[in-house]
């Protein structure tokens, strides 16, 4: 296995430039997940790795070599990608020798390496099937399984589970970090789901047109984004934010809303500007002397309910693990946790430390 170094990649199509400058080190055995939304750029840095689109500027270097000139074939890596990408007419076992068939390895090696990994992945009984008779679940760990054989130093997933329902996906995602677990890889895992990201990464790479806006680990983003755009894309359900100015009494929202905050922030804005307040549903909770509102919406989800409340036109959605929960039109009296409130900068998005 090897770490991997990107130093100021860029990726410029004609005169429009879609990855802008990405510095990041990862260390070997690390399981990376890029997550950001459509178009944001990480299925490209992705590919730029894997030597499948050329870099505009900057160097990749895999373990002590920089690979911006290797062909893909050369830069020991394996990648799995969205759509399985299996021969049709071989079978399981042929798809999965196939990479070592190519480089002439000995075929009692190969064959040996083909049983290794169809043992950890369950494949053992269906090394003779067709892609055409298997699940997609199936597919995916054939195609895994394919990477696993080569035995490379990096493992590339380009937002493989996409294509699966979402109880296969919960089972595949937990498949592969066992996995990972197992064969201690570097692995760098694109996705635009951040569930998958959070419940996956030992580090989480938060990408945004182009540029990463923040990483670190999965309860870091969560608990301390560095940005407006993190705190929102981070989390299910969504951060809640309000938009208002900062004063003697806290934070005063456009409509109204008196929310407390924290001394230090207070001192470190002043009074008058402009900033957006942010607090999660699980961090709003009952209170006598809270502020009041009128609930608007119920949504029971079975571990928790999401309830969606109103006052001035400010909408608020909070979270309750009780059964019993109010109903819709009654006056309920919320106070936020001071301690888990995140002011951000209403200009540039960033937040207020």
């Amino acid at each position: 296995m090897a770490s991997l170094e990107l130093s100021g990649i860029r990726k410029t199509y004609e005169k429009n430039e879609v990855i802008k400058g990405v510095n990041l080190t990862i260390e070997d055995g690390e399981f990376i997940v890029f997550v950001g939304p459509s178009g944001c750029g990480k299925s490209t840095l992705l590919r730029m790795i894997a030597g499948l689109e050329d870099i505009s500027a900057g160097t990749v270097k895999i373990g002590n070599r920089v690979v911006n000139d290797l062909p893909s074939k050369d830069r020991d890596i394996a990648m799995v990608f969205q759509n399985y990408a299996l021969y049709p007419h071989m079978t399981v076992a042929g798809n999965m020798s196939f990479a070592l068939s190519l480089r002439k390895e000995p075929k009692e090696d190969t064959r040996r390496r083909v049983e290794e990994a169809a043992a950890i992945l369950g494949l053992s009984d269906l090394l003779d099937r067709y892609p055409r008779q298997l699940s997609g679940g199936q597919r995916q760990r054939v195609a895994m399984g394919r990477a696993i054989v080569r035995q490379p130093q990096i493992f590339l997933f380009d937002e493989p589970l996409s294509n699966l329902d979402a109880k296969l996906r919960v089972q595949m995602r937990t498949e592969i970090k066992e996995l990972h677990e197992k064969i201690k890889a570097t692995a760098i895992y694109v996705t635009h789901d951040q569930i998958e990201a959070m419940t996956m990464a030992d580090r989480i790479v938060i990408m945004r047109d182009g540029k990463v806006e923040q990483l670190g680990t999965p309860l870091e983003l969560y608990d301390y984004p560095a940005s407006q755009f993190v705190a929102g894309f981070i989390g299910s359900p969504s951060m809640n934010f309000l938009e208002g100015t900062v004063d003697t009494g806290g934070f005063k929202s456009r409509a109204g809303l008196h929310l407390p905050v924290l001394e230090s922030t207070k001192n470190a804005l002043g009074n008058g500007r402009d900033v957006v307040y942010g607090i999660r549903p699980e961090n709003l909770s009952f209170a006598s002397d809270g502020m009041p509102f009128e609930v608007v919406l119920i949504e029971p989800t079975g571990a928790e309910t999401q309830i969606i409340v109103r006052n001035n036109q400010e909408e608020l959605m909070f979270t309750l693990r009780d059964r019993i929960f109010p109903k819709r039109g009654d006056i309920v009296h919320l106070q936020a946790d001071i301690e888990r409130s995140h002011i951000f900068d209403a200009r540039s998005g960033e937040v207020v430390r």
